[in-house]
């Protein structure tokens, strides 16, 4: 199961997306030629990832922001910027560019800590920007449960895409990493399961005071939890062109 993308236009550019996908990717490009040897990748690392056990030690706070601009690899920073590309349009959209930018920061950092608390003596360090987008995503299915969402699915030699709600994909998704979880161990490195689950929570938490303020279970009764765009209105699979230059929303609970 792999999301492709959501029928869910948002009403103002994303520049906070792009600025975000921008960083991941230069810096990407910037250390990963900028550091050719695996003894140079090392340092690097250890330099500007999540070391467990040093932020238990008060050694390396920075690390908790800086590691999520690290990636292990092209397809671990794909695969990232696919999902905040498919989801982060939105909740910018309906937060604001500055309280989204916060709202990412604090989601990613939250991740990161609850990391730490499952594993508190690992020296294996953690990068990636999938702690702070799993809080997008928990943000996003307080708010859209039922924007539709295309995903492949691939058996073998079958392929199909076919769009399914938020609230089945991203739950979907949310039962993966408690699985993975339990049945791994975070000390040994490998997928960050926990922080992708409390990544989720702590978005889905920080989304509630907006969720308040467009009016709570009454805003999901109006919607019937559908984008509140009337251009999300599609069949089968197919998106039409949308136009951007959309209403302005209210700005969010923390201002735009």
């Amino acid at each position: 199961m792999f999301p492709l993308r959501d029928h869910n236009p948002s009403g103002r550019t994303p520049y906070v997306v792009y600025l975000l996908m921008a960083a991941n990717i230069l810096g990407y490009l910037w250390y990963s030629t900028s550091f050719p040897t695996d003894r140079s990748m090392a340092l690097f690392y250890a330099t500007f990832a999540a070391v467990p056990r040093e932020i238990m030690m008060e050694e390396a706070p920075l690390t908790l922001l800086t590691s999520m601009f690290i990636h292990g690899g092209i397809m671990h920073l794909a695969g990232n910027m696919l999902f905040l590309w498919i989801f982060g349009d939105n909740m910018e959209d309906e937060m604001g560019h500055l309280p989204f930018l916060l709202f990412y920061l604090v989601s990613g950092v939250g991740a990161t800590l609850v990391h730490v608390m499952s594993a508190p003596m690992s020296n294996v360090p953690l990068v990636g920007a999938s702690g702070a987008i799993a809080g997008v995503m928990g943000g996003y299915l307080l708010m859209f449960p039922k924007a539709r969402v295309d995903i492949l699915i691939i058996l073998i030699i079958f392929f199909r895409i076919i769009p399914i709600p938020a609230f089945i994909m991203l739950g979907l998704w949310l039962a993966m990493q408690f699985f993975g979880g339990l049945n791994a161990d975070p000390n040994l490195g490998g997928v960050a399961y926990w922080a992708h689950a409390g990544g989720f929570f702590i978005g889905l938490a920080l989304t509630v005071p907006l969720w308040l303020k467009r009016g709570g279970p009454r805003y999901w009764s109006r919607t019937h939890g559908q984008p509140p765009h009337p251009e999300t209105t599609y069949s089968a699979s197919r998106i039409p062109r949308v136009a951007r230059n959309l209403p302005r929303r209210p700005s969010g609970p923390w201002g735009k």
